[in-house]
């Protein structure tokens, strides 16, 4: 067998895997969207019509989310459109991740360059993150009760904030310890002052990995669900909260929960396009030594 057969065999048995696992992975993903396209007697598949095809497509569960009152009136019960919480998301989360990262930058590239805190800073950091949830919101929300922040938008940024500085801070200090720092001797050997070799010559050099922790710490912010349950409750609950209301004495309402799904993954997919061209670079950077 020559060399050439041998590729095209390797390339069908590769595309051979590849094709099955991306369909098992992208099938959820389908199925949400399609779900919220059919009409309530399609949302529950059955064992002899699993209805993975809308026979009829319908913009209704969409139209339910932001003017419920019309549309499905056999679920008139749920009165609450997702206009709030879909805002506050936009708000708190986006507030947040600019938040932290511009701190958690700061902070890191202190203790790339000057070891800030000391050799075990950026691991007593992480052990913070690695405590369970629950074991450190109830803490959290007797403080914010004594100090009247619950069901507040600064008492939910500042607690975005803090739970993912250290998210923050473990990326970007490896993308600035991978910038030799002979970049920072030779900017100051030309009359730069340490905030100018910060601000003119390494960001811009770390551009990729900063848009790669915005995109993952605006995601771990947009996704939170247990922190904005506990510490909110009537202002600025957020979409995860509002997506696990669609509930009650007839059942799961899969439809407008799968329309609220697709437009919760429209931020999301939307800052990534935007960042697009810094992703790979972010992904990969240090990956080769220079």
């Amino acid at each position: 067998m020559d060399l050439r057969t041998q590729k095209k065999i390797v390339t069908v048995l590769r595309y051979a895997i590849l094709i099955p696992v991306t369909v098992i992975l992208l099938f959820p993903i389908y199925w949400m969207f399609t779900t919220s396209l059919k009409p309530p007697e399609e949302w529950t598949p059955t064992p002899t019509n699993p209805r993975i095809i809308p026979t009829r497509i319908t913009l209704d569960n969409y139209v339910f989310l932001f003017a419920p009152f019309g549309v499905m009136e056999t679920f008139a019960q749920f009165r609450e459109t997702i206009h709030m919480p879909l805002a506050n998301s936009l708000i708190l989360s986006g507030s947040a991740t600019v938040l932290a990262l511009i701190i958690g930058t700061c902070a890191a590239y202190a203790m790339s360059r000057y070891k800030a805190g000391g050799e075990f800073a950026p691991f007593q950091l992480l052990m913070f993150r690695m405590f369970p949830p629950i074991a450190i919101i109830v803490p959290i929300m007797i403080l914010y009760s004594a100090l009247k922040w619950l069901d507040t938008a600064h008492g939910m940024i500042v607690f975005y904030t803090v739970v993912n500085m250290p998210f923050v801070i473990w990326l970007m200090k490896s993308f600035f310890d991978d910038i030799p720092k002979d970049i920072d001797e030779a900017a100051m050997l030309d009359g730069c002052s340490p905030p100018q070799v910060f601000f003119k010559v390494i960001l811009p050099l770390v551009k990729p990995g900063i848009a790669v922790t915005f995109l993952f710490i605006f995601i771990m912010c947009w996704s939170d669900f247990l922190g904005a349950l506990v510490l909110t409750y009537r202002y600025w609950f957020t979409l995860p909260i509002a997506l696990s209301k669609y509930q009650g004495l007839f059942g799961y309402l899969y439809g407008p929960m799968a329309a609220t799904g697709v437009i919760a993954a429209v931020p999301c997919m939307v800052i990534g396009i935007i960042i697009q061209k810094y992703l790979v670079r972010g992904f990969t950077f240090g990956a080769v030594k220079r």
